[in-house]
């Protein structure tokens, strides 16, 4: 391979386990480096999602107003989109707030009924993101080329999706969707 493949990853609302896992590929992460320049990801310091990115994996759901940008982003920037885990597959743990109704009324219950004793719901989207009222999985939002599940995916399955991608064959434990 001339150029080396562009990857991201991206972390959404979610615990941060899959990128745990994907960290937990060790060795092989010096082998991908040879052959993968990592553009965009939270244990990257770089601030802008780039244009023209080969493969994205996305940990988590969309729960919050900036999600839902930066997945639209992804979608337009990136050629091949990955969910990768069950908070981006399904919601999972993310979406357990869903129950307990709209954005206002789970920031009152968590502030004002049983957190901040000033009673004062947070105003600043710099300390709370503006919260969507129902958190969705990433497929809701955006067209996901492959699913990749497990809360986390394990470190070989997520190494098996990526080899399997840069030989150009289908990942033996993704899934194509629609």
């Amino acid at each position: 391979m001339a150029d080396k493949l562009r990857l991201a990853t991206v972390w959404l609302g979610g615990c941060s386990g899959c990128h745990m896992s994907l960290l937990d590929m060790d060795e092989w992460l010096i082998d991908l480096a040879a052959v993968a320049d990592l553009v965009y990801s939270p244990i990257a310091d770089h601030k802008h999602y780039p244009k023209n990115v080969d493969l994205v994996l996305v940990e988590g759901a969309v729960a919050t107003n900036e999600h839902l940008e930066l997945a639209r982003k992804v979608r337009q920037r990136s050629r091949l989109v990955v969910a990768l885990g069950d908070c981006a597959v399904t919601g999972n743990v993310t979406a357990m707030r869903n129950p307990l109704g709209a954005a206002a009324t789970v920031l009152q219950q968590v502030y004002i009924t049983h957190g901040d004793p000033r009673g004062v719901l947070p105003d600043d989207p710099d300390i709370v993101p503006r919260l969507l009222d129902t958190v969705v999985p990433l497929h809701a939002t955006i067209t996901v080329d492959l699913f990749l599940p497990g809360c986390p995916p394990s470190a070989p399955a997520i190494r098996a999706l990526i080899e399997a991608l840069l030989k150009g064959e289908t990942p033996p434990a993704a899934s194509r969707f629609g």
